[in-house]
């Protein structure tokens, strides 16, 4: 019997077995229905897509290392995939949800079972659709406690809440994505940002339903904060307190006291709130953090309000907080540089020091020509987003089964490791001709345990901006960024290499870099695409295949027998 098919034989021997150990522990089974529901905000009401009738959808509570299911039944009226973000789900992408990478969508009518693995994370992450612009409103909290007799490594709080930054239109969300498809150009801007789901009382017919946060004095409060905003980083404080920062993307941090946080589109922070000022009601507030020149924005502010529970003659209204201005970039890029890995016996980092892949990826927005040359893109051509030049295209059916099944001509596997042109990336004029990318389908494929370190170069094609930038299946350490052009022979003599964060989504400042680290231990085919939406739809994506490693325990995981087909 050859060496190849005792890895197969023992690799099956080994998921029968899991699942069977799995089956015997009684393993937590949940279920999301994904339908639509009246929801009224801001004056009227529309249909939403949402989850078991919930906006935000409901919180899963699990602890870390756990595995469980979430049989998910699309019972709307539009193709749908849940992500788990942030969950590596080691081995086992077939659950992780982006369509056309890893699965095929669940049409209407049609039910998939996602098995959700759970590995090293410990802390908040989310689960959110990853079809079109679904995700506007179909998202959830993912709240990972510490294992059975363990503790987190500060002192438990009174009480721990999700907080979910969000954005709201009066039009029908499908509705705005198909006219944004259509125009070429950018979307409208969102009508409101919420707080769990509620604009808040700054905004029309809001403030009965603003969240309160009910606190005692004295008392200390975990707050999970989410930004599930489609479009847009977000600045988010509390009038009269401080927050400490303990933990971000699913892992603790050194505690870090603020005033504000930035936090990215798909990025979770856990901050501590410490109830100690005067009785009284005082707003928790988010509004936009927008750096590109002459891109619209919602101008609005969201609030929520912390309520403190003894008896006092409350105010008229409560104080807003001091937030950074719009526009105020080193505000932004300086809290987000400001983060450290704990770093302690119970959680050491492990940043990869002898490099064995090096990767430059350029992130730009662009533009086609458009073929009535009344496309609402610069000159009237059509906006587009790639990067290192190549605007991502999605294939007819999902890259995982096209790798996994052996077929051909779904994918090419030239992805570039630098990109193909050089040039003053941030500089102020740039040639028309760089601003038309390459339309393709194209992976990297990285091999098994490389050691890669990843720089990811913003630019000023069109429009310099922010780019939170999210890669599906790892966390990676943030070694260093800055602005301007990466310097190869000057800046990674500043890197951190002993408590740089660990995290699974990064803002590339506006025209600067950001370089990232992580081992390559993770076999399958895994996405990475900007967290802001409109960027995603241009094609500012593309996908990583990393190989089987040569032992069982290092290889894809076989698909489960109920994947949606195409």
């Amino acid at each position: 019997m050859s060496l190849i098919m005792k890895f197969s034989i023992l690799q099956i021997l080994g998921l029968l077995i899991l699942d069977g150990l799995l089956h015997c522990q009684g393993l937590a089974r949940h279920t999301f229905v994904v339908k639509d529901v009246p929801y009224t905000r801001l004056c009227s009401t529309k249909n939403i897509l949402t989850v078991n009738g919930q906006f935000p959808g409901p919180t899963l509570h699990v602890n870390k290392g756990d595995t469980i299911v979430v049989d998910v039944l699309n019972k709307g009226n539009y193709n749908i995939t849940i992500h788990w973000h942030g969950v590596k789900q080691p081995r086992y992408p077939w659950s992780d949800g982006p369509e056309y990478i890893t699965q095929c969508p669940i049409q209407p009518g049609q039910k998939f079972s996602q098995k959700i693995i759970f590995s090293s994370e410990e802390g908040t992450l989310w689960w959110h659709a990853h079809s079109d612009w679904t995700r506007a409103t179909v998202y959830g909290a993912i709240i990972i406690h510490p294992k059975k007799g363990t503790s987190y490594p500060f002192p438990k709080p009174h009480a721990e809440v999700p907080i979910i930054l969000g954005e709201w239109w009066k039009k029908g969300i499908m509705e705005l994505y198909n006219e944004f498809l259509v125009s070429g150009g950018d979307p409208n801007v969102s009508d409101a940002y919420t707080i769990n789901g509620q604009p808040g009382d700054l905004y029309p017919c809001s403030k009965s339903e603003t969240f309160k946060l009910m606190v005692d004095y004295g008392k200390t409060y975990l707050l999970r904060i989410i930004n599930a905003a489609l479009q847009d980083i977000l600045f988010f404080a509390i009038a009269k307190h401080n927050i400490t920062v303990v933990g971000t993307d699913a892992s603790y941090t050194k505690p870090l006291k603020t005033d504000y946080i930035a936090i990215s589109p798909g990025q979770t922070i856990d901050v501590l709130l410490e109830a100690n000022q005067a009785l009284g009601d005082y707003y928790m507030a988010a509004k936009v953090y927008s750096s590109a020149n002459g891109v619209d924005y919602d101008n609005t502010t969201t609030t929520a309000i912390v309520h403190y529970n003894q008896n006092y003659n409350a105010s008229s209204r409560p104080q807003l907080p001091n937030l950074p201005s719009y526009n105020d970039t080193n505000a932004s890029a300086n809290f987000t540089g400001s983060l450290r890995s704990l770093a302690d016996d119970n959680h050491p980092v492990h940043v990869p020091l002898n490099i064995s892949t090096q990767l430059m990826f350029t992130a730009s927005v662009n533009s086609f020509p458009c073929s009535t040359n009344s496309c609402q893109g610069p000159n009237g051509s059509r906006l587009a987003a790639s990067m290192n030049n190549i605007s991502f295209v999605l294939p007819p059916i999902d890259i995982l089964q096209a790798y996994y099944n052996h077929i051909s001509g779904v994918y090419g596997d030239q992805f570039p490791s630098f990109p193909p042109f050089i040039f003053n990336f941030t500089a102020e004029d740039l040639p028309l001709a760089l601003e038309t990318p390459k339309r393709d389908t194209e992976v990297k494929v990285l091999e098994y345990n490389s050691t890669v370190e990843l720089v990811l170069q913003g630019t000023n094609l069109l429009a310099g901006t922010d780019h939170p930038m999210h890669i599906h299946g790892y966390s990676f350490y943030v070694v260093g960024w800055g602005f301007g052009n990466f310097d190869k022979d000057k800046d990674p003599l500043r890197y951190n290499l002993v408590d740089p964060p660990l995290q699974n989504t990064i803002a590339i400042p506006k025209n600067g870099w950001a370089t990232i680290r992580f081992k390559a231990d993770n076999p399958g085919v895994w996405f990475m695409h900007c967290h802001l939406e409109r960027h995603l739809s241009w094609g500012m994506d593309m996908t990583f295949i990393v190989k089987n490693g040569s032992n069982p325990e290092a290889q894809l995981l076989p698909p489960p027998s109920d994947m949606p087909p195409c």
